[in-house]
């Protein structure tokens, strides 16, 4: 059995703790992935596999794409495709936009204030099929691949008994995650916001793998470079870091603890990098290394007076985005709808963090997992808007990954028929909101 140590030397802090505990509050010490009893047990224990959750939700999310209209179609705002055209010819800006609705107009060229990097992403697709590349296909099949990586790390956090869980318990919340979350409405339908969120949750996804998977330069190094193509993408996702720092820290330690500095600057220096490129890009740009042209951006009409008076950021957004992201309910149909919802209330599975942060073992695990959520949500309570149009807290997806683990090691204290109703009820409640969309979108 693998568990969470150091590389060399004596018990990690974490792991010398949880020897003290008594046996009931103990590791769960059974084989990763043992099969539960029964034929239908067993159906639902293969969505837990990378390879079929993530087959299913390309399926399930094409679907719903092709529900909304034709499969290859373009979304009304496809801007990070335009960008990875401009960028194959040797530009920064956008020629001749169709649309320029939350675009940045600066000495006449329009700019996209968000991060680069799904445009950098998207350039070889662009190269192969032209600037007419369906930006719909791209995030249907990347919210797949997103499905497919948190199936394979939440198998990795029980190997490591990070959040030891049992292959049903890992299937139900891999449904949970592709059907019963905000990504039930993001995958299918492009638009520059959806994408960069979607990218901006493969980076966080991956840089919580590599601290889970490898060891030594390689955990530091890979980990620090999926973290910089987040932060290169949503630039707080950064915050994100906290807790596989962490792992990392407390996986690498050694009563010398001489090499830690050694592998932090590995870690850290894709970062660095980043962070620089960052600069240069907005430099050359807006003529400023800390300008992002939002100040210029072709913001809806309902924004401008909270912006003149507030800002982007600011603590006179909080009230809003609390009630959006936490206690407003989107049905029936009303006002609210398109605003957002409450994150608990329409993904009831995850009321099972906290019990994780209850009763989750590694406890220092936990509250570090609680840190980071609370880190990245900061910003998010603090910006200008909610994220109109949406059905869901789209927002949360920035802080997903963590709150997921804190979510397994939770649900190991639940019964299992706790977590498939809720599963079922965060599915059915998505679903309906996809019918409400159908009457928002236009494409």
């Amino acid at each position: 059995m693998e568990q969470e140590t150091r590389v060399h030397g004596a018990p990690a802090p974490d792991q010398a703790a949880s020897q003290d505990l008594p046996a009931s509050e103990a590791r769960v010490t059974r084989p990763a992935g043992r099969p539960s009893r029964g034929g239908l047990l067993r159906i639902l224990e293969v969505w837990e596999h990378p390879l079929w959750s993530g087959l299913l939700a390309l399926v399930v999310y094409g679907l719903i794409t092709v529900a909304f209209g034709s499969f290859n179609r373009v979304s009304p705002f496809p801007y990070y495709t335009w960008l990875a055209d401009a960028f194959l010819h040797g530009r920064l800006d956008l020629v001749r936009p169709a649309q320029v609705h939350d675009l940045s107009l600066f000495n006449g060229h329009y700019y996209l204030y968000w991060g680069p990097f799904p445009a950098l992403l998207l350039m070889p697709f662009v190269a192969a099929l032209g600037r007419g590349l369906s930006d719909m296909n791209f995030t249907t099949a990347l919210g797949a691949v997103d499905v497919a990586l948190v199936a394979l790390l939440l198998r990795q956090s029980d190997r490591r008994q990070v959040a030891p869980t049992s292959a049903l318990q890992r299937s139900l919340l891999v449904l949970f995650f592709a059907f019963g979350t905000v990504m039930m409405t993001l995958a299918p339908f492009g638009r520059v916001w959806f994408t960069g969120e979607l990218v901006g949750f493969t980076g966080i996804a991956l840089a919580y793998l590599a601290a889970l998977t490898f060891r030594g330069p390689a955990a530091f190094f890979l980990t620090g470079l999926a973290l910089a193509c987040a932060m290169l993408t949503r630039n707080h996702l950064v915050l994100a870091g906290l807790w596989p720092a962490y792992h990392l820290l407390v996986t690498h330690w050694t009563p010398l603890w001489r090499r830690l500095p050694s592998l932090a600057v590995v870690g850290v220096l894709p970062l660095v990098i980043a962070l620089g490129a960052l600069g240069v890009y907005d430099w050359l740009r807006f003529g400023n290394p800390l300008d992002n042209g939002l100040a210029y951006h072709n913001m809806d009409a309902r924004f401008r007076d909270d912006f003149r008076r507030y800002g982007a950021f600011s603590l006179h957004y909080v009230p809003a985005n609390l009630f959006y992201q936490y206690v407003a309910y989107p049905f029936p149909k009303s006002d609210v709808s398109y605003e957002g919802g409450s994150l608990f209330l329409l993904s009831p599975v995850f009321l099972a963090a906290f019990w994780g942060l209850a009763a989750g073992r590694p406890r220092r695990s936990a509250y570090i997992l609680l840190a980071t959520v609370a880190l990245v949500a900061i910003p998010i309570l603090l910006l200008m808007g909610t994220g109109w149009v949406q059905i869901g807290p789209r927002y949360t997806l920035d802080f997903m990954v963590p709150l997921l683990l804190l979510t397994a090691m939770g649900v190991r204290r639940w019964p299992g028929w706790a977590l498939a109703a809720t599963t079922a009820l965060s599915i059915i409640q998505y679903l309906a909101g996809l019918i409400y969309l159908g009457s928002a979108f236009k494409f």
